[in-house]
């Protein structure tokens, strides 16, 4: 028997984007969240949530991570703590979709996050950007056989093969619209109608 699904456009997709003060979701901060929504397979610019995340005591941020979204501690001491901020995050996903690109990364530091916080993970549903890609290429080398190498799973790199425009990476914000471009680009590749073609 199949459940029935819904169509890909009816949900609400949150895209989201974390940038972090290290990869270990056990000993590193969450120090900054961005967010947009897509209703109706249109990107809400103006729904857009961004906050520096204040780094809870005893997870310092990282060189290597710094490097990268050169954000320091001191930048962030006057922004929300982590609680106030997955609150926000929690409210907006009531109800809809958690789009990200590569949830082994972000998924863990949420539930970490809300475990540390004493706040319940909803489990809500994901789509991933990784996985689609991964489907597109599948896609095509079933059409066109032979020759083709793994995609790439880079943010920008997909961007680039499906011509989406180079954005500035390690913002949380761009980065989560940087991911809402590339889902409606890659649920038209795959041809998903239904909202079961795209988990």
């Amino acid at each position: 028997m199949f459940f029935s699904s819904p169509p890909w456009d009816l949900p609400v997709y949150w895209a989201l984007d974390l940038e972090t003060g290290g990869l270990d979701a056990r000993q590193d901060p969450i120090i900054s969240v961005g967010m947009v929504p897509i209703r109706a397979g249109v990107i809400q610019l103006g729904e857009a949530f961004s906050t520096l995340v204040r780094p809870e005591a005893g997870r310092p941020i990282k060189p290597e991570s710094v490097r990268a979204h050169q954000l320091l501690a001191g930048d962030l001491r006057k922004s929300p703590p982590l609680r106030a901020v997955l609150l926000e995050v929690d409210r907006r996903l009531e109800g809809g979709v958690l789009l990200v690109h590569n949830q082994g990364i972000d998924l863990p530091f949420l539930k970490d996050g809300h475990a540390r916080c004493g706040l319940p993970w909803k489990k809500p549903r994901v789509v991933d950007t990784v996985d689609l890609i991964v489907r597109a290429a599948t896609r095509r080398r079933l059409f066109r056989p032979g020759g083709e190498e793994m995609p790439s799973l880079n943010l920008g790199e997909a961007r680039r093969v499906h011509g989406l425009p180079d954005y500035q990476a390690h913002d949380a914000l761009t980065d989560a619209v940087s991911t809402a471009e590339l889902f409606l680009v890659l649920r038209h590749v795959i041809g998903a109608k239904r909202l079961r073609d795209l988990r």
